[in-house]
């Protein structure tokens, strides 16, 4: 049986750090979290001494598309193993790869490379061989995209947008085994048809890319939509909305994301999506159980400046990544993050000043939570998988545990 002990730690639980601490990892999984009591006399177990360096649960991104070159609508195994192992670096220990607006076999592709990547958390998939050479692990794909508001699109394609129908669809359902969640504008005809489609399969489903009214927010919460995409962008607002009527005013996306309780969301804390004021605001409002922090990140992540593809190489737009982020060719809307999750970490903490272990909870048990995933992810607790991350004093990613083992 294999055991570890990580000592001397400042082990970052979901509610406060625990100075002076241990955790013993046995087989993968944490069997005890508690004040450090000295050296065990077991020859077996490896003793890993923190020096006082933070551990944290390993990050899970909700949405990413990319890094290191790669987009996962690349649509091949090595795509996958590029960005996975890419953002390993950044202390990301699960993810969900995400889709962009493509043509539906494009899309396909994808589904398909998800279902060979993705693997569970039993102790047989715990323990394979190849884990370690995988990077991050796939929990399952996000489906986002096509079924995008146009004037809403971003960086996205305008070709290949389109309202959701069944036939396609359903033929995107047919990959539920490992569709975690699937996000669509829920004024487009047929949202409510696909969001019903997704839920009866155990689909969870988002808003993004919408310029939906609060009425019609309303009207998606009622058929099950329980998530929206990176906060503050791409969506509708009262001002956005105010160019369709001039009176009375309405809200939009923005509001009802704020408003609603049963919503959780997200925020891509790279500095340059959005400014201390509106991290503030998400933060005030959602709170850390139902603000969730994302990279956003295209291939670019781990690349130099220069020029790049954002989705598919064949039918993905031009982008450029310069002074820390994704931008359009014009020069005047971004186009997707560029920066790993550590880094989202220290910026968030930086900006808004907030308890570190809030910080992390929003990169681990939060996002854990919304996937699905939360009874063997995102927090250091007895019965849960290692994975863990080692974060120095000044949050800088140190070593990356995937199951206890050293990556």
């Amino acid at each position: 049986m294999s055991t570890i002990l990580f000592s001397n730690a400042s082990v970052i639980l979901e509610d406060r750090v625990l100075a002076e601490a241990q955790v013993e990892v046995v087989q993968g999984r944490i069997r005890a979290v508690g004040a450090a009591h000295g050296a065990t006399s077991d020859t077996a177990t490896r003793i890993v001494d923190l020096k006082g360096d933070y551990l944290a649960p390993g990050f899970i991104d909700l949405h990413v598309h990319g890094g290191d070159g790669a987009d996962f609508m690349d649509g091949t195994d090595d795509a996958f193993r590029t960005v996975c192992r890419a953002h390993l670096r950044h202390g990301t220990t699960s993810l969900l790869p995400t889709s962009t607006v493509a043509r539906h076999e494009q899309i396909i592709a994808f589904l398909q490379c998800c279902r060979r990547q993705c693997y569970g958390l039993g102790e047989r998939d715990l323990w394979r061989s190849d884990m370690a050479t995988r990077g991050a692990r796939v929990l399952g794909a996000h489906l986002y995209g096509p079924y995008f508001g146009a004037d809403a699109r971003g960086c996205h394609p305008a070709g290949p947008l389109r309202p959701p129908t069944r036939a396609e669809f359903q033929r995107y359902l047919e990959f539920a085994d490992c569709i975690l969640r699937a996000t669509v504008a829920p004024e487009l005809p047929g949202a409510e048809d696909f969001v019903s489609a997704c839920r009866e399969r155990g689909i969870g489903c988002n808003v993004g890319h919408s310029h939906a009214t609060f009425e019609q927010m309303e009207a998606a919460i009622a058929w099950g939509v329980r998530h929206v995409d990176h906060l503050f962008c791409a969506m509708s607002d009262r001002a956005r909305l105010r160019q369709e009527q001039t009176y009375p005013m309405r809200g939009g996306v923005m509001e009802a994301t704020l408003y609603f309780d049963e919503l959780t969301t997200e925020v891509i804390a790279d500095g340059k999506h959005l400014n201390r004021e509106l991290l503030l605001l998400a933060a005030k409002i959602k709170g850390p159980q139902r603000l969730a922090l994302v990279t956003d990140c295209n291939r670019a992540l781990d690349m130099p400046d220069g020029d790049y593809i954002f989705g598919p190489r064949d039918g993905g737009e031009p982008i450029i990544r310069r002074d820390g982020v994704g931008i359009m060719p014009d020069g005047k809307s971004l186009a997707s993050g560029v920066m790993g999750m550590d880094h989202a970490v220290r910026t968030f903490q930086h900006l808004t000043q907030a308890p570190l272990m809030e910080v992390i909870r929003m990169a681990s048990l939060t996002p854990a939570r919304i996937a699905g995933r939360d009874r063997d992810l995102g927090s250091i607790a007895p019965g849960k998988v290692a994975d863990l991350v080692v974060l120095d004093r000044s949050l800088q990613v140190r070593d990356v545990y995937l199951a206890g083992r050293r990556v």
